[in-house]
């Protein structure tokens, strides 16, 4: 058996800016924030992190309440800005989805920093949320509760644990497009697929020594072949 996680954002979709945009419009309505935010790094950190640097970047208070509040403004806008915005699925990925999904010896899953919820959505909105949907569940790893994505990998491998039952290391991938993504795998053992999909370059990803790096997926039959055989 194969595990497949997959990282959404820059990995699987380019959702054209649509998370930060309703994050930014999530903290307007709640807080009346209209401020531009500068200097807040998105790629490859988890939502929890990039929610909490821009509420202490306005001056908010980072409590629990306060998070929940933007949170759920966050997850009621972001369906608006992925209609509004230019996303698409990247190169591949719905063949190499369908591929994956087609065989027996293959579960797929996800390690993002996305809300649970925001993932939901954005697979939603491009049409691949089917691909990971395990009883009416999402599976993996998600950014609801860390700043940290090795602390996200180690509940996707928990929940790998509790789910199949199961956990062997060198039968698990991580697909990714940022060095958070390869640091991610090498925290909890396991093999990493890089794409240079997203916001980092080829040379920048090597530097943390992915196990295979891609200018893309859209070879199907050599990622399947790289993940599967």
């Amino acid at each position: 058996m194969r595990v497949c996680l997959f990282d959404i954002d820059g990995t699987l979709v380019n959702a054209g800016g649509a998370g930060q945009a309703a994050m930014e419009k999530a903290l307007a309505r709640a807080f009346g924030v209209t401020q531009p935010t500068e200097g807040i790094s998105t790629a490859g950190r988890t939502d929890r992190a990039i929610i909490e640097d821009l509420m202490a970047f306005h001056g908010l208070p980072c409590d629990e309440a306060t998070w929940e509040r933007v949170r759920e403004f966050y997850l009621e806008g972001l369906p608006v800005e992925l209609a509004r915005l230019d996303g698409l699925a990247l190169p591949g990925v719905n063949e190499l989805l369908a591929a994956l999904s087609g065989r027996d010896d293959v579960v797929l899953g996800l390690l993002t920093g996305n809300l649970v919820e925001g993932a939901r959505r954005k697979l939603g909105h491009f049409g691949l949320d089917g691909h990971f949907d395990r009883d009416g569940q999402l599976f993996g790893g998600f950014g609801d509760h860390d700043r940290d994505r090795d602390d996200v990998a180690r509940r996707g491998r928990e929940h790998v644990r509790q789910e199949l039952d199961w956990w062997e290391p060198n039968e698990v991938w991580v697909i990714g497009d940022t060095p958070l993504d390869v640091q991610c795998a090498r925290a909890i053992g396991v093999r990493v697929l890089a794409v240079a999909t997203g916001m980092f370059s080829r040379d920048e990803i090597a530097v943390g020594e992915p196990d295979q790096l891609l200018g893309d997926l859209g070879d199907t039959d050599r990622v399947v072949s790289i993940l599967v055989e």
